[in-house]
C-alpha cells in the first residue's frame, strides 16, 4: 500500500473541511441579526402633564379638559420653580366652554385630586353665553387671560374678596389696577342661567357663587395659581408661560 499517497490525500480531505467551516462561520456572523437583550424598562412617550392628568382624581367631580389643563401645568410648574407661587393649587378657569356649564377648577397638585368645581362668571363685554373678547385694559369690563397669583383677602362692596396679580405682562398685568378680585355674586347660580339663558356677567372679575365664595378664597388665598383659558390665538402668541 502507498501509505504516501493514503496520508497526503486525508491531508487534502481535512484541509478542505476545515476550510469550508471557516467559510460557513464567517458567513452566519455577517448574516445573523442581532440579539434583543430583555429589559423591564418601559419608556412613555406621553408628556409630564399627561401623566400628571392620567392620575388626576376627580373625587365625586369632574375634571377639567386636558387642553385647559395641559397650558395650565406648563404655567403652573415654572411659576412655582420661580417662586411666583407658593400653594400647591392649581385654579383652572376654561373660558371656552358656555357660562352655564360649571367651568372653575381647583386641583390639589400634592393629593392630584380634584377638590372644588363651580360655574364662574366673564366680563360684561366679553361675551353673552360665550367669552370671546378679553383685555387688559382699565373700563374694558372684559376678562382677562393667563395666569395669576392670588393675592390678599379683604372685605369689600360683595363680601369677601381676593385680590389677584396678574403674572403675564401685557396680558393680565394690569388686574390688580383694575380691581379685578374673585367676589360672590347672585347673579352666578343655576337659577339666573335658567332664567336668562346665560349666566350673569361681572365687570370683569371671575365672580363665583355666593354659596361656595368663602370656602373657595380660603383655599387658593395667599399665593396659589390661577389660571384662565381659553384657545385664543393672541394669548398664545403672546404668553411666555405656555408654547
Amino acid at each position: 500500500m502507498n501509505y504516501k499517497l493514503l496520508t497526503l490525500v486525508l491531508l487534502c480531505f481535512l484541509s478542505f473541511g476545515f476550510s469550508n467551516k471557516n467559510e460557513d462561520d464567517v458567513a452566519a456572523k455577517k448574516t445573523s441579526k442581532p440579539r434583543l437583550i430583555a429589559t423591564n424598562h418601559v419608556v412613555s412617550s406621553k408628556s409630564s402633564s399627561q401623566l400628571f392628568f392620567d392620575e388626576l382624581e376627580e373625587n365625586n367631580l369632574t375634571l377639567p379638559r386636558f387642553l385647559s389643563f395641559e397650558k395650565a401645568y406648563e404655567g403652573y410648574t415654572q411659576l412655582k420653580s420661580q417662586g411666583f407661587i407658593d400653594k400647591d393649587f392649581l385654579t383652572i378657569i376654561d373660558f371656552s366652554l358656555s357660562s352655564n356649564e360649571e367651568r372653575l377648577w381647583v386641583i390639589d397638585m400634592v393629593s392630584k385630586k380634584v377638590v372644588l368645581h363651580s360655574l364662574v362668571a366673564h366680563g360684561r363685554n366679553s361675551g353673552e353665553e360665550f367669552a370671546t373678547k378679553f383685555s387688559n385694559k382699565a373700563e374694558s369690563f372684559q376678562s382677562s387671560l393667563g395666569f395669576y397669583a392670588t393675592g390678599e383677602v379683604y372685605q369689600g362692596k360683595h363680601g369677601l374678596s381676593l385680590r389677584l396679580d396678574g403674572l403675564e405682562y401685557g396680558i393680565n398685568d394690569n388686574a390688580r389696577n383694575r380691581a379685578v378680585v374673585i367676589h360672590g355674586a347672585d347673579y352666578v347660580s343655576e337659577k339666573f342661567a335658567n332664567a336668562q339663558g346665560r349666566l350673569g356677567r361681572s365687570l370683569g372679575c371671575p365672580a363665583v357663587p355666593y354659596a361656595i365664595h368663602k370656602d373657595f378664597i380660603n383655599l387658593i388665598k395667599d399665593k396659589s395659581c390661577l389660571f384662565i383659558y381659553h384657545p385664543s390665538r393672541t394669548y398664545l402668541a403672546k404668553s411666555k408661560l405656555v408654547s
